[in-house]
């Protein structure tokens, strides 16, 4: 009965749930950051680099699951569509508590070793991927909620297609730049900790 309650409530109030989770997604990354949230365990080098390498293929399997999730709702495989957009979302919350802990844990983060243009051009590919995913986090988990709260009959008269476009492109793009990131730093530079 809660359940059921949850939902109608959720389902009526779409934005004031997005509003929430993302205050609460917000206030959690950033009091990490900040480090005014000690709740993590003090982990090594080695700890950070085992995160590192599973967070890429978190994020790597996420942005398959959301590319064919994007395939299948264009060919009209609505169930297929909403598995694949569950599980990236599932999957983004595992790579949550790992980078949570990697950056709550670690003491310091990974920097390049590398100048010029390449520098740069990783500095940037880094800042788009940072701010998509910051600005992203209200727009994708209103396209959940709608998608979670409503039929797929009732979704076409709401703004869930035109949101989860944004919602997914946004996504898709932040995940593989975040990928790229990672190749370069771990695997084709080297790197610091300040």
């Amino acid at each position: 009965m809660a359940t059921a309650n949850a939902r109608e409530r959720a389902r009526e109030n779409p934005l004031k749930v997005t509003a929430l989770l993302s205050v609460v997604g917000y206030v959690l990354v950033l009091g990490t950051f900040a480090g005014v949230l000690p709740i993590y365990p003090s982990i090594d080098v080695g700890t950070v680099n085992l995160l590192s390498d599973a967070i890429a293929v978190v994020n790597s399997v996420a942005t398959v699951t959301l590319v064919l999730g994007w395939y299948w709702i264009r060919n009209g495989e609505v169930r297929k569509h909403r598995t694949a957009m569950i599980t990236a979302f599932a999957l983004i919350l595992v790579f949550l508590a790992m980078y949570l802990l990697k950056v709550g844990g670690s003491g310091g983060e990974k920097h390049i070793r590398v100048e010029g243009i390449v520098y740069y051009a990783y500095l940037l590919m880094l800042a788009v991927h940072i701010l998509l995913s910051v600005v992203s986090v209200p727009v994708v988990l209103y396209a959940l909620v709608l998608g979670l709260t409503h039929t797929p009959t009732e979704l076409r008269d709401t703004v869930h297609r035109r949101v989860g476009r944004i919602a997914a492109s946004a996504w898709i793009l932040s995940l593989t730049l975040g990928v790229v990131t990672y190749v370069l730093l771990n695997h084709v530079y080297s790197w610091y900790i300040p």
